[in-house]
């Protein structure tokens, strides 16, 4: 996790996919790839994220997803994203949010030659809720935003898919969670952990 996630078109994902459209981002973007608004995003995707503006003020920008480096690295332990060397600095002041209808997890099977085989696709999403808010970090590569998400420990109730899902944090808490003079340490207890359940496959 996480390397799927799929975004609808919604009344609630609509005004953030709109004010990306205002985004001067897109133009520079588009030079050289495709944004997408809604779907199935994928690493390397130009997808709507929410984080600070130059004011410090919450504003949506055309993120491409994963850092470069010998690998493309699509995802961050929130466990360790505070001492790691490559997100340390972003844990800190450039935190970001994604919005999405679903993530999507591949069942991890442990099968009689003892090793784990992809089992079914399953979309999850927080119980109660329409919109999933992934947390993640970004910065910036030759002058345009990337992104990846965090992720933690999943719990019990989905643990039988994958033993990591995203962070997700309430709707209520987002701006907090971007805004740089905020601690993450403190909001990571309101995360919406334990309360995702299986919502279908396919």
């Amino acid at each position: 996790m996480c390397t799927r996630f799929w975004t609808e078109k919604s009344p609630e994902l609509r005004p953030i996919v709109e004010e990306m459209n205002r985004s001067p981002l897109v133009w520079k973007w588009q030079q050289t790839c495709a944004v997408k608004s809604y779907g199935e995003m994928r690493p390397t995707d130009v997808v709507p994220v929410i984080a600070p503006n130059r004011s410090g003020s919450r504003a949506v920008f055309p993120m491409k997803w994963g850092y470069a480096g010998k690998t493309l690295l699509m995802n961050a332990r929130t466990e360790t994203a505070a001492e790691k060397p490559t997100f340390r600095e972003d844990w800190h002041k450039h935190r970001c949010i994604v919005s999405a209808s679903w993530h999507y997890e591949w069942e991890h099977k442990l099968k009689n030659d003892g090793k784990k085989h992809t089992g079914d696709k399953y979309m999850i999403q927080p119980r109660g809720v329409t919109v999933s808010w992934l947390c993640g970090l970004y910065r910036i590569e030759d002058g345009l935003p990337h992104f990846v998400i965090l992720t933690r420990e999943s719990g019990e109730e989905i643990r039988f898919i994958h033993d990591r899902i995203p962070l997700i944090m309430p709707e209520q808490l987002v701006n907090e969670w971007i805004c740089p003079g905020v601690k993450p340490e403190e909001l990571l207890l309101m995360a919406l952990f334990l309360l995702s359940e299986c919502s279908g496959k396919g």
